[in-house]
């Protein structure tokens, strides 16, 4: 038997593992609720950034159906920061009303350095940790996210039992997931994020979406951010190529349709579940997505499972 053979053996028993029946008709539809700093709000949309404000957001969008949050640490005044105060009160918020999945962000600028951009990983609540496959050019900058950083990261969420969310802004990031796999730094089944439409990453445009989803190997898992997005035609394309994760939220695009914007993060989600249901699916609910998913047992939350 080939490697690629064997890959294959162990992804399909891996799959199966996992898997019951329906579960082809779930969609795990995730929530990131707070807009990127500086970002222009529609008048009349306010970003939520104190504790309070985020975790009302992200009950309310759980109850539309939202499985998963994904939340930088951040102070409440949006900025990103490496003091997980507000972060810790706003999942203790979170989790008096909700068990949703909780996602917690790696990235950040240029200036925290690698402890403090993973300081999400920390706390014990994070179940899945977003890891940035590669740099890339963000309008005139430079997005610094080096192989041996990703290393780093992917280490930490091994300790933590964190899964790895691997965020790709650009095909050959796929093959660096591929590679830190071979290494051992990360393990199948992998759980892909397609990054389309951010300024000098690949374009939000279905034939590209098509030719990544090209390139994963057999029993790997993915899904789509769409950034600045203004309407579900993305969304539309990945649900009908099978994606698995759908996110919308005010860090995406505060739209419902290209001349509407959305009255709250809830409203977004909601209009995500209508999508999925006119497809024949239906939205995964916060343990659907932890067995989908694999996230450790210990990781959910009382009452909940894994």
């Amino acid at each position: 038997m080939t490697r690629s053979e064997q890959r294959y053996e162990v992804a399909e028993s891996l799959d199966a593992g996992l898997r019951q029946p329906g579960d082809d008709r779930k969609v795990i539809i995730a929530v990131a609720p707070v807009a990127h700093v500086g970002s222009d709000l529609p008048a009349g949309t306010a970003n939520p950034l104190t504790p309070q404000e985020v975790a009302d957001a992200t009950v309310a969008c759980a109850n539309a159906g939202a499985s998963i949050v994904h939340l930088h640490v951040r102070d409440d005044a949006g900025n990103q920061t490496a003091d997980r105060t507000w972060f810790a009160q706003t999942l203790d918020l979170v989790r008096e009303r909700s068990d949703v999945v909780i996602n917690g962000s790696t990235g950040g600028t240029a200036e925290l350095s690698l402890e403090e951009r993973c300081v999400s990983l920390d706390d014990p609540r994070v179940e899945i940790g977003s890891l940035n496959m590669g740099s890339v050019n963000f309008g005139d900058s430079v997005y610094i996210n080096t192989v041996p950083d990703i290393r780093f990261w992917a280490s930490r969420m091994k300790e933590r039992r964190v899964v790895p969310e691997l965020e790709v802004f650009n095909p050959s990031m796929i093959t660096t997931a591929l590679r830190l796999r071979d290494e051992g730094f990360l393990k199948d089944p992998l759980h892909f994020n397609f990054c389309l439409g951010f300024p000098g990453a690949i374009a939000a445009d279905y034939r590209n979406l098509f030719f990544l989803v090209s390139l994963l190997p057999p029993g790997s898992e993915w899904g789509l951010i769409h950034e600045g997005m203004r309407d579900l035609s993305m969304a539309s394309a990945a649900l009908g190529m099978g994606a698995r994760v759908l996110r919308v939220g005010y860090e995406d695009g505060p739209w419902v349709r290209a001349d509407r914007p959305a009255r709250s993060n809830a409203q977004l989600v909601e209009n995500l579940v209508e999508l999925v249901r006119c497809a024949g699916k239906e939205p995964a609910s916060p343990s659907e997505a932890r067995r989908l998913i694999a996230t450790a047992p210990e990781k959910a939350p009382r009452g909940g499972s894994a």
